[in-house]
């Protein structure tokens, strides 16, 4: 029997949809607009296409999307300054700097120069110290989107085996830690790990973060278990590719993710419901 689809299209429309009501709700009461700036350096292709989606759905649901596009030579310096700049501007809800950055602009120390109360990618050190500890902070969004799918996809997490390959602290540590908070046994599974079919295999719940195409085999899928695919992989035939082999997976599941729409589309939305927490923090 085929395996349900999770539909991250539409969960991410659904989502995009109750965002924008409840933006429109606030500028009903005379409140502002949730301020989403995203800061470009260079001309990276896809970046310039992932920013100008961002802007382009933000706008959508009433957001202030404001998009900052520097040139590639654009200094370390004059980048933090950029960032100083935004930190101090209160009509700023949420600020994501667009990566990969280019090679002489240090990508830690940006990240580090952030509020943290307006980080809306999730990636400073003290969100990430928050969600380690299970406190509320701002979730990296593509963690937060993957959740999302599974409550959707699963009545209940608790007490349900999980293994998630990928040890990034982009996706595979907050994700585990998500899913330790709703209570799953977590595996943490990597390029070291011994016998890896075998421990993908005991698991209810798959995340596969491991940024190699069709790595996952169906033989090693638990029969009817949730397999959430966050890996985006360009072919030869110029196709995109998840990180699980999703023809023989599919076979076995009881319900996966596709690639393309499946986690991707949930990424700009969490980007948006973290957009519209952090002006909630901030302006309470």
């Amino acid at each position: 029997m085929a395996a349900r689809i999770i539909d991250g299209k539409a969960a991410a429309a659904e989502l995009r949809a109750e965002i924008g009501r409840e933006v429109a709700a606030l500028k009903a009461n005379g409140k502002p607009a949730p301020g989403l700036h995203v800061v470009l350096v260079g001309e990276d292709p896809a970046s310039k296409v992932y920013v100008a989606s961002k802007e382009k759905l933000a706008a959508e649901i009433g957001m202030n999307s404001v998009a900052h596009r520097l040139p590639a030579e654009t200094t370390e310096a004059a980048l933090l300054a950029k960032i100083a700049e935004l930190n101090a501007d209160d009509g700023v809800d949420g600020i994501l700097v667009q990566l990969p950055l280019p090679r002489h602009i240090d990508t830690g120390r940006v990240i580090d120069a952030i509020d943290p109360a307006k980080d809306v990618d999730g990636l400073h050190p003290i969100n990430a110290g928050l969600l380690a500890g299970g406190k509320n902070g701002l979730v990296p969004c593509t963690p937060l989107g993957c959740m999302l799918l599974l409550k959707q996809a699963l009545p209940s997490l608790s007490g349900l085996d999980a293994v998630v390959i990928g040890r990034s602290e982009l996706v595979g540590r907050p994700v585990a830690q998500l899913l330790l908070q709703a209570d799953c046994t977590v595996t943490i599974a990597h390029s070291r790990t011994r016998d890896l079919p075998a421990v993908v295999n005991r698991a209810d719940i798959v995340v596969a973060a491991v940024g190699r195409p069709r790595m996952v085999k169906g033989d090693w899928i638990k029969p009817g278990a949730t397999v959430i695919d966050v890996g985006i992989n360009r072919m030869p035939d110029g196709k995109l590719a998840g990180d699980v082999d999703y023809a023989e997976a599919a076979e076995v599941a009881g319900a996966i993710t596709p690639v393309p729409g499946g986690v991707g589309p949930m990424t700009i939305a969490c980007l948006l419901r973290n957009t519209l927490t952090a002006y909630r923090a901030r302006r309470g």
